[in-house]
């Protein structure tokens, strides 16, 4: 089917600051680890029914330009499903899991991972992180009847996809997340504003939210570059940029912003000038290694997301001690408990049958935040409302979360941004 966002969808907000808007957006394929030995021997056809094993398959990034949120987001999988195993696993048997790497837009390997999935008989794939990457597999995975779940699409295409009902994200659309970032801008005083936009389904998507939310603020959008992200050198973006002397500039893209920030600084645009503003595509602290210190001092970011517990970073942690990013592990870890509770409340490990009960387990019912707690109120006959660690999650027709926060971050001198948000904003889209 063809998902549809309700005409005039409105978005309903709960006020949570002073400002108005208080709602937000976002290998080795060889590999496999397995919770149990047995894989889905079933046909993954749409119309194919489980066979009693919930397996899963992950198409995150373990190399390309996103490769930084691989680490949180199979360590927010894993976590899951370590849990979800220790409480009797789903059906009454421990969950597979198959890693694959989903690369990036520049390679082929997020099509032959799927393929590899699909081959393994995966009922859900987990992935992948970047927008335009699920956009190149999409049709391959639902039409294999299979679920395909991102924790961290932000792009709005997917809100009206076409996706046979199979597609879902714990990540909300770059609609929130742009309306949140412009009245960010806005509210820090800058009525001149540059955008520098990377040119694919992401990039160009949330730029034009942000486009559209400051203009409507009354304040001017003096300059746009929606540029090639696999550009060698960025100075005639940034002359344009500097020619139109605004008093914020808005950087969205990925890792190549540090190139971005680089030209930026060369042609005497400074944060310390200019307000620097980011997304959650080139926040990584990872990316900004070795530049002076005090370059992205002040500089603030929006990123998807409730505040993670630190009872929550710790138990991350124990399942991957090197972990330095948490970047959507929180979406990660809502994703694998979503699915397996849908398979409980289905009575079946088909995508179809795990879809169709996505929406159910997620509102509406009593509440409870665990795998565990969860499953045993399922197998008592109540009905659920998973509230999961990055939000409320709730999902609309559409398969997005209708009920989202989002974080505003600050670097300091020393070029990162803390673990914890400056302020978060919470808020519904209706329908």
């Amino acid at each position: 089917m063809i998902r549809i966002a309700p005409v005039g969808r409105a978005l309903a907000v709960v006020a949570a600051t002073s400002l108005a808007l208080t709602a937000c957006s976002g290998g080795g394929g060889d590999t496999a680890t397995q919770a149990s030995q047995s894989a889905a021997p079933e046909s993954s056809a749409p119309a194919a029914k489980g066979d009693g094993t919930l397996t899963l398959g992950t198409l995150l990034p373990q190399t390309g330009s996103l490769a930084y949120l691989g680490p949180p987001e199979f360590a927010g999988v894993d976590l899951a499903l370590k849990e979800i195993n220790e409480a009797g696993g789903v059906l009454g048997k421990p969950v597979t899991k198959y890693d694959t790497d989903s690369g990036d837009t520049t390679t082929n390997i997020a099509s032959q991972s799927v393929d590899k999935l699909l081959a393994q008989k995966a009922d859900a794939i987990i992935g992948a992180a970047s927008s335009s990457v699920s956009e190149s597999v999409i049709d391959k995975i639902t039409g294999a009847g299979v679920v395909h779940f991102s924790p961290a699409n932000t792009s709005d295409k997917f809100t009206t996809i076409a996706d046979k009902g199979l597609y879902f994200r714990t990540a909300p659309p770059d609609q929130l997340q742009g309306r949140v970032l412009g009245d960010l801008v806005i509210a820090d005083g800058n009525d001149t504003v540059a955008i520098m936009a990377m040119q694919d389904s992401y990039g160009t998507g949330l730029g034009d939210q942000v486009q559209k939310t400051v203009t409507d603020a009354g304040g001017q959008v003096v300059v746009r570059v929606d540029y090639d992200p696999k550009a060698a050198d960025f100075s005639a973006d940034i002359a344009k940029i500097k020619a139109a002397n605004p008093k914020g500039i808005v950087l969205i893209g990925f890792e190549e912003t540090a190139k971005v920030i680089g030209e930026l600084v060369k042609q005497g645009m400074p944060a310390s000038k200019h307000k620097w503003y980011m997304v959650d595509g080139n926040m990584s602290n990872d990316n900004f290694k070795g530049m002076p210190k005090g370059t992205l001092d002040g500089v603030k970011g929006t990123y998807p997301g409730a505040a993670a517990s630190d009872e929550f970073r710790e138990k991350l942690l124990e399942v991957n001690k090197d972990l330095a990013d948490f970047t959507y592990a929180p979406e990660s870890y809502d994703a694998t408990n979503l699915i397996a509770l849908a398979a409980e409340a289905a009575k079946s490990d088909a995508g179809v049958d795990i879809a169709a009960k996505l929406a159910e387990v997620s509102k509406g019912g009593e509440k409870c935040t665990n795998f565990k707690e969860c499953v045993d109120l399922l197998k008592a006959g109540k009905d659920i409302d998973y509230d999961g660690v990055s939000g409320p999650v709730e999902f609309n027709d559409a398969g997005d979360p209708a009920v989202a926060t989002i974080g505003i971050y600050q670097y300091g001198p020393d070029n990162t941004y803390p673990v914890k948000a400056l302020e978060y904003r919470t808020g519904n889209i209706g329908g």
